[in-house]
């Protein structure tokens, strides 16, 4: 992940948010169009981020989703 993070940032892309582990497509794709969501509505990344993992966690009650 390191090496696909640096790359991205290198061409020019101003933030990456990758994962560590392998995650399911369903939450993972939930867990993104609810941070579009609220990226919508507050430009603040770190604030839509934590939004959309904490209603995903809501959503998905397995830790490992």
């Amino acid at each position: 992940m390191v090496g696909l993070s640096r790359a991205l940032i290198s061409a020019g892309v101003k933030s990456v948010v990758v994962s560590l582990w392998s995650v399911p497509d369903a939450p993972t794709a939930d867990l993104m169009s609810e941070f579009y969501r609220n990226f919508q509505q507050n430009p603040d990344k770190a604030a839509a981020l934590r939004g959309a993992m904490l209603t995903t966690m809501k959503q998905h009650l397995n830790p490992r989703d």
